[in-house]
């Protein structure tokens, strides 16, 4: 058989002797050694891994349970994979004739599943460049949203936006950052995302209840990281000289409202993102500071 000289060939099946006119005679054991592989091929298993297994004695168990795994990881890629070009496909079937072309180009400059790298890297960019690995790693844990396993045709659009977003060339040549960067430095920044991490988490019931913005715990959180990484105190006047530089700074509103969807489940109401909260809480500073002038 033709398989069996395939595995013979390839010396997961070692044949014990040749007869006179040269055909090839395996032991006893050999049907059941081709039936190993048989039924390891039939899981997808690549032919290192099948000799991986067939030559680790007593260990072939665990050897083998790593096998499956890895493939079983790599399966999980492939229908994600697929399941994102099934989105896209879908996308572009349901979308208006004028908007094709456009929409052609934003899905086309995705891989599939796509990478979060290019994200990454434009916050990188943006972060202070020596700010303490763990605190960026904490924040690009919160900025960058994970890609879902099986997306709907608007999470494929959304995250396609948010690409093309954060790829496109500043207008000047230069990103802009905010102000507070550079007054705090690198530590000081590190200071400033996780005090402003703590505000979120307490604004988040705030958010999901959509209520209006108001002085509160939150806000009193969201204050004092600024203070820590300005050096100042949270006093009447530092909240109104803090208003009036948050309301200079630039905003990514577009990146957190498409963040939003890419990172909802259908029909589920929307988490809000550490933009909607990082706005809820700049409102509620504007609020507080005409309120106490």
């Amino acid at each position: 058989m033709k398989s069996v000289r395939f595995y013979s060939d390839r010396g997961l099946l070692p044949e014990a002797a040749r007869s006179g006119g040269g055909h090839r005679r395996y032991a006893p054991e050999a049907l059941e050694r081709l039936r190993l592989i048989r039924s390891l091929r039939a899981l997808d298993l690549p032919l290192p891994e099948v000799r991986r297994v067939l030559e680790a004695g007593g260990a072939a168990d665990r050897v083998l349970e790593d096998a499956v795994a890895g493939r079983l990881r790599a399966v999980g890629n492939e229908l994600k994979a697929l399941r994102w070009r099934e989105a896209a496909l879908r996308l572009v079937r349901e979308c208006p004739p004028a908007e094709l072309a456009g929409r052609l180009r934003l899905v086309g400059s995705l891989d599939t599943p796509p990478s979060t790298a290019p994200l990454a890297r434009f916050w990188r960019a943006w972060l202070p460049a020596r700010m303490p690995a763990p605190a960026t790693a904490a924040f690009l844990d919160v900025a960058v949203p994970q890609p879902p396993d099986e997306p709907e045709p608007a999470q494929v659009l959304a995250f396609a936006r948010l690409h093309a977003m954060t790829t496109a060339p500043c207008p000047d040549g230069r990103q802009p950052r905010p102000e507070v960067h550079r007054a705090a430095g690198a530590d000081g920044a590190a200071r400033l995302y996780a005090g402003l991490a703590e505000a979120y988490e307490i604004a988040g019931p705030q958010l999901r209840q959509a209520k209006d913005p108001y002085p509160g715990e939150a806000l009193d959180a969201y204050v004092a990281a600024y203070a820590s990484a300005y050096g100042d105190r949270d006093t009447r006047q530092f909240r109104r000289l803090l208003a009036a530089r948050l309301a200079a700074e630039p905003r990514l509103t577009g990146y957190w409202e498409l963040t939003a969807v890419v990172r909802t489940a259908p029909g589920s109401p929307p988490e809000p993102t550490p933009g909607h909260a990082d706005e809820w809480l700049r409102a509620a500073l504007e609020r507080d500071s005409a309120d106490r002038a």
